[in-house]
C-alpha cells in the first residue's frame, strides 16, 4: 500500500481535481492511504471547501482574500484552518510533507513550486511555467533538499519512465509527441474565425481553458520542448515533436544503439499522477486499459510550422537561452487569456508572442536580481506588460 502524507496546490483545477478522484480510488481499491496537510484552490471557494470536507486537510487556503470569510464559513465545524491570499499560499506550500502536487496554472504557480522544492518533499510539477521560468535553479533546489522532482504532464512522465538518469549518454534523442489540437487539419484562411470555445474544445484531453487554447496553437508544445530539455539535459537540437493525433503514445526516447522505447496509455491525466505518486513503486486504481487491436492503427505526422508558429518561436526561445524562455510563456500566457477574453484573433496570439520576443530583446531586458525565482518573476511581469502593450495598440489599429 502507497502510504503518502500530502499537499495538493491548485486543487480546484483539473489536475488538482484528477489528483483527489486519484486519491480517492486508490483508498478505495486498497492500494493507497493519504493523509492531506495542504489544499489551495483559486475563485471555487465552493469546491475547495467540498474537497476540504472530504479529505479534512490540516489547512485550506484560498487566493482571493476578499473569498476567506465565505471559506471559513463554509468549513465551520470542521477543525479545518483557513487562509487566503498568495502569501499565504506560498506558506502553505512550504510544510513538510511527503509529496507536493504543483498545479497552480500560470506563472502565478511558481512561488508556491519554488517553496515546496525546499522541502525535501517529492514534488510533482505539473505547473510548465516553474521549469520554463527558472528550470535549472528549480531542478537544483530540489536536488538540494534531498527532494525528488516527477513531471506530471504525460509527455514528460512518458519520457521519464523510459529515460537512464544514471546513463544519460545512452541516449541519442527524445520525442515529443503532439495531438496537433481541434484544428490540425483546419485550413489556414479558417483559423481567423475561430472562437474560445472552439479553441477549448480538445478532441483527447479534458484540461483547463489556458491550456487547451495553448494546446491549440501548439505553445504548449513549445514550453514541453523548453521544459523537457531543463528535465533531462538535452539540447533542442536532440528534441523532435511529432503530431500523433490519438494521443495513445506519450512520447519516445531514441537510444544511441537505435533502439526507441516509448510510454503508451489511454488519455487520462490521471496515469502520470499516479505514476508520480506513487514512484518508485505502481499504485493500483481503476486504470483505463489500452486495447490495441480496437484502436486498429496508430498514426503520426510532422507538425505544421507554418500554420503553427508558437512552435518555432519557442524553439529559437529556447537557442536563444537567457530571459527568451520566460519572455515566451509570459507573452503567450497574457495572448492566450486576451484570446479567451474576446480581445485577441487567434492567430494574432503567436504574433503577440514574436513581437514580445522581438521588444524584450531589443529593449536588453534583465532581471536585476540573484534569487532566481524573484528574477524569473522580474522579467515575467516586464514582458506582460510589453504583451499588453501590444495587445492593446492592436484593438486601437483595429
Amino acid at each position: 500500500m502507497i502510504a503518502r502524507k500530502v499537499s495538493v496546490l491548485g486543487s480546484t483545477g483539473s489536475v488538482g481535481t484528477s489528483t483527489l478522484d486519484l486519491m480517492d480510488q486508490a483508498e478505495k481499491a486498497g492500494s493507497g492511504a493519504f493523509q492531506v496537510e495542504v489544499l489551495t484552490g483559486g475563485n471555487n471557494v465552493a469546491r475547495l471547501a467540498e474537497q476540504a470536507r472530504r479529505w479534512r486537510p490540516r489547512l485550506a487556503v484560498t487566493a482571493d482574500p476578499a473569498r476567506l470569510a465565505e471559506l471559513r464559513d463554509a468549513l465551520a465545524g470542521t477543525e479545518v484552518e483557513v487562509a487566503a491570499g498568495p502569501e499565504a499560499i506560498v506558506e502553505a506550500a512550504a510544510r513538510p510533507v511527503d509529496w507536493v502536487m504543483a498545479s497552480i496554472v500560470g506563472s502565478a504557480g511558481l512561488r508556491s513550486a519554488w517553496a515546496a522544492a525546499g522541502t525535501g518533499a517529492t514534488l510533482a510539477l505539473a505547473n510548465k511555467e516553474s521549469l520554463v521560468c527558472c528550470g535549472p535553479a528549480l531542478i537544483e533546489r530540489v536536488k538540494r533538499s534531498g527532494g525528488k522532482l516527477i513531471p506530471v504532464d504525460s509527455e514528460h512522465s512518458a519520457i521519464f519512465q523510459v529515460f537512464p538518469a544514471e546513463a544519460p549518454e545512452q541516449v541519442s534523442k527524445l520525442v515529443l509527441t503532439a495531438s496537433g489540437g481541434p484544428f490540425r487539419t483546419l485550413p489556414r484562411e479558417a483559423m481567423g474565425r475561430i472562437t474560445p470555445e472552439q479553441a477549448v474544445a480538445h478532441p483527447n484531453w479534458s484540461m483547463g481553458a489556458k491550456i487547451s487554447v495553448d494546446s491549440a496553437t501548439m505553445a504548449n508544445k513549445g514550453l514541453e520542448l523548453i521544459e523537457a530539455a531543463y528535465l533531462f539535459g538535452m539540447g533542442g537540437e536532440r528534441i523532435d515533436v511529432v503530431v500523433h493525433p490519438e494521443s495513445i503514445i506519450h512520447s519516445l526516447v531514441e537510444y544511441v544503439d537505435g533502439s526507441t522505447l516509448a510510454q503508451m496509455g489511454p488519455p487520462d491525466m490521471k496515469t502520470p499522477i499516479a505514476c508520480a505518486l506513487a514512484w518508485p513503486d505502481r499504485m493500483a486504481w481503476p486504470a483505463p486499459k489500452l486495447d490495441l487491436a480496437a484502436l486498429g492503427r496508430l498514426t503520426f505526422e510532422a507538425p505544421d510550422m507554418a500554420r503553427f508558429p508558437a512552435l518555432r518561436l519557442a524553439r529559437e526561445a529556447l537557442a536563444a537561452g537567457g530571459v527568451a524562455p520566460i519572455v515566451f510563456n509570459a507573452a503567450n500566457e497574457v495572448a492566450a487569456l486576451a484570446f479567451l477574453d474576446r480581445r485577441l484573433g487567434f492567430l494574432n496570439i503567436a504574433a503577440v508572442v514574436a513581437d514580445t520576443l522581438d521588444r524584450a530583446t531589443n529593449a536588453g531586458m534583465d532581471s536585476g536580481s540573484d534569487d532566481a525565482c524573484d528574477a524569473a518573476l522580474a522579467v515575467d511581469a516586464a514582458a506582460r506588460r510589453i504583451a499588453n502593450d501590444i495587445i492593446a495598440s492592436l484593438a486601437i489599429a483595429a
